[in-house]
């Protein structure tokens, strides 16, 4: 088959490594960079270390609304699949580039792949659960992690093309353990002990253009009391300085650059406690024995609570101060995310595709 896979932001990069791997087997892969994450801190980066191959096309959208990006997508996403006719459009996750990559080769009658099928957060204020169900239903083949995700998708009246073949980041996380450990120094570089540090990421638009919200999660690290590294995304840069933040969180708080994957993966498998608002370091959390501490009201990974290694705090200063002091993951790690091969298994149901 001819496989056209698109990819855009951080999250996809790292499914997509382990995916593109097995894909090129027996398939001819042509890879989609739409762009939506640019800087080089921020994808770059993630292809060198990745060992991902280069993009054939790097459409170069950029930032804007959600409209405005998801229609240039659309638009040159549409042209590529016109040019290349690919067989199948293989898309992951939850971003503006999962969904114009579903719509742009549903509409051109193209089959879809979802990989990251089924979440479900059940609060449609979060863009990200707007692209989810649409892409899940504009797809032909549904690549479930959890048989939580499957359960979704029936709910919704989807019966067909649907399999529970355990989550892709895990494939890449358990491939890169090893390598993360030996050749990255970020520990050093900081200043840092093992298990002596919490880890912080924001960058969801429910807490980064809220000023209250920011505020608020701003404060509980600062009054923390804990060595806190907060590697910053642009975007969350841009608001905190807005905000008058950026000087007080810099006083308290170790603020570094975006991180590499190599390098985040040590970081967060080295660290005392992680707080995060985003998803898939909650599922990197989990998969590492590390407990997080989610800056939201909701989780699509549900899982990860009901095991007792995740809890919900939102923007609340009182929760996050009290999870920092007190709150602790189980025993022992599950295996709700599948074995670690989830690549091999969509790779083998792929064979089984019927193409025009």
């Amino acid at each position: 088959m001819k496989i056209l896979s698109i990819v855009g932001a951080r999250p996809q990069f790292i499914k997509c490594a382990a995916l593109s791997c097995a894909v090129r087997k027996e398939h001819n892969e042509i890879l989609v960079h739409t762009g939506q994450h640019y800087d080089s801190e921020m994808s770059d980066i993630f292809f060198k270390e990745l060992q991902i191959p280069e993009p054939d096309y790097n459409l170069g959208i950029g930032s804007g609304s959600h409209g405005e990006q998801t229609g240039k997508m659309l638009i040159e996403i549409e042209k590529t699949l016109l040019y290349e006719k690919p067989n199948l459009v293989i898309v992951y996750g939850d971003t503006n580039s999962t969904l114009a990559g579903a719509l742009a080769a549903s509409k051109l009658h193209i089959k879809v792949a979802h990989v990251e099928a089924g979440l479900r957060s059940f609060d449609r204020n979060m863009p990200e659960e707007i692209n989810r169900i649409l892409t899940d239903h504009a797809s032909d083949l549904l690549f479930c992690p959890t048989e939580t995700a499957v359960l979704n998708l029936k709910k919704e009246g989807i019966t067909t093309g649907m399999y529970n073949v355990g989550d892709i980041m895990l494939d890449t996380l358990e491939y890169n353990i090893r390598i993360a450990e030996k050749k990255t120094t970020i520990l050093d570089d900081l200043c840092l002990n093992s298990n002596e540090y919490m880890v912080a990421t924001v960058h969801r638009v429910s807490n980064t253009d809220k000023i209250e919200n920011l505020c608020s999660i701003v404060n509980a690290f600062c009054d923390a009391g804990e060595t806190i590294v907060f590697p910053v995304h642009p975007r969350t840069e841009k608001y905190l300085k807005q905000y008058e933040l950026w000087n007080k969180l810099s006083t308290k708080v170790k603020v570094v650059p975006p991180l590499g994957y190599l390098e985040m993966l040590k970081l967060m498998m080295h660290a005392r406690k992680i707080l995060t608002d985003s998803g898939g370091v909650q599922k990197e959390a989990y998969m590492l024995g590390v407990p997080c501490i989610t800056l939201r009201e909701n989780t699509e990974w549900v899982e990860t609570i009901e095991d007792g290694w995740n809890v919900l705090v939102g923007a609340d200063y009182g929760k996050i101060m009290h999870s920092i002091e007190s709150f602790e993951g189980s025993k022992s790690v599950g295996k709700i995310f599948g074995d670690g091969n989830t690549a091999e298994k969509i790779f083998e149901i792929l064979k089984s595709v019927e193409v025009d």
